[in-house]
């Protein structure tokens, strides 16, 4: 009796700390998809000349995305041994489910690329990511640490180099449209633009999977692990808009990238602060110092990063609290994050429904996005609450399954 009595509460913390570490992972997902939702429908910027910018571009664009990007990572690493990468034929079988369950993804995307909404659909380049990390899935968290500090500092000059020969094509390499079902009959300009030239380029991006996979491989469930994500990834977040701010102002990048536009009145300032995606980026290496969103140079990768760091080591820490309290805090998070694929899927599709038409009577743009991440927290908790997968997460898990050549337990 007495030997029971000590072995339960044993088990018991171990489930409460294996429990503490998805549900924060999952509410950072969670989070992830309202920051998404809230560039997709509110303006991050103002309607004047100079492009003023919004809240919600200085808070969320760039950001949201490269945290969706990383928690990609963390969840293939938790899904393959944790701390303990898989070696050999578990290895393999672990590639092989992770392989079919990105080709549904990237399936729904491309399917969503054909809708009417002026949206940049991220699956197709998430689902590609999943393919390219594979090569790496089986690496130690310092091999890991080591290629992703090294693709941070290579790809981004890489592709400076490159995204003018792409475009200087003829055609350009550059879709300038979601990637839909016509454009395989494309496939160097879609890869093209999916790797290089795209609004996700999948070349620097693997960066994001590269961190998300080893943090991953650390031990989430200690105290001490959450709480150095959000030091370290603080101090990496505000360490490259420092330098970003240094090499722009006081050594004149951002002059110097003014005077090649040859327009005063360009709204370089304010671009530079919420999203250079699809502005030509080449001409001066000046380029390559910006941290802006969506620049997919070293120092944005690197602020955004720690950005996605400093937020799971935050979701961490209050799913510990959480299970400390015997309060599910983050149940609505938690549940909206294990069913973004579905709930991401459904948001495209309301804007799509929307795109280019009027509001209905009485509604505005705030009041269509706070209507929808409503939605999304109150689906997500009776999700979770009733242990629940969403439709798409069913068919993915079911092809991650298969994959792996376990056909049994699809629940």
């Amino acid at each position: 009796m007495t030997s029971r009595g000590t072995a339960t509460p044993s088990r018991t913390a171990r489930g409460k700390a294996a429990a503490a570490r998805l549900t924060g992972v999952d509410a950072a997902r969670g989070l992830a998809l309202l920051g998404m939702m809230a560039t997709h429908v509110l303006p991050t910027f103002e309607s004047d000349a100079q492009l003023t910018p919004t809240w919600v571009g200085l808070a969320f664009s760039g950001r949201a995305a490269a945290l969706f990007a990383v928690l990609a990572g963390i969840g293939l690493a938790l899904s393959t041994g944790r701390e303990r990468p898989p070696e050999g034929a578990e290895l393999w079988a672990a590639r092989r489910g992770i392989a079919l369950r990105a080709l549904v993804v990237g399936a729904v995307g491309i399917s969503l690329g054909g809708l009417d909404v002026n949206i940049a659909v991220i699956l197709v380049h998430y689902a590609l990511l999943f393919l390219c990390v594979l090569p790496f899935l089986g690496l130690r968290p310092r091999h890991l640490w080591t290629l992703a500090a090294a693709w941070l500092l290579a790809t981004p000059v890489l592709a400076y180099f490159l995204r003018p020969w792409l475009l200087a094509a003829e055609p350009p390499l550059r879709l300038g449209h979601n990637p839909d079902w016509e454009d395989l009959a494309t496939p160097a300009r879609l890869f093209g633009d999916l790797f290089l030239t795209g609004y996700y380029p999948v070349l620097q991006w693997l960066a994001y999977l590269l961190i998300g996979l080893a943090i991953g491989r650390l031990a989430l469930t200690t105290a001490a692990v959450p709480v150095l994500l959000l030091a370290a990834g603080t101090l990496a977040a505000v360490g490259a808009k420092w330098l970003s701010q240094v090499l722009m102002e006081d050594w004149g990048g951002r002059a110097a990238l003014q005077a090649q536009l040859g327009d005063p009145s360009y709204p370089l300032a304010s671009l530079l602060q919420v999203n250079l995606a699809g502005i030509d980026q080449s001409g001066s290496a000046w380029w390559l110092a910006s941290s802006a969103p969506h620049s997919g140079t070293t120092l944005d990768l690197l602020h955004t990063s720690g950005v996605a760091a400093a937020v799971v080591g935050l979701c961490l820490l209050l799913g510990r609290l959480g299970n400390w309290v015997e309060l599910d805090l983050l149940l609505p998070l938690r549940g909206a994050g294990a069913l973004t694929l579905s709930l991401y899927t459904a948001h495209l599709c309301v804007m799509a429904s929307l795109y280019g038409r009027p509001l209905p009577g009485g509604w505005s743009v705030e009041g269509v996005y706070w209507a929808q991440a409503f939605a999304v927290l109150i689906l997500g908790g009776v999700f979770a609450a009733l242990s629940w997968r969403g439709p798409l997460e069913w068919v993915g898990h079911a092809a991650n399954r298969l994959g792996r050549g376990r056909r049994t337990g699809l629940r």
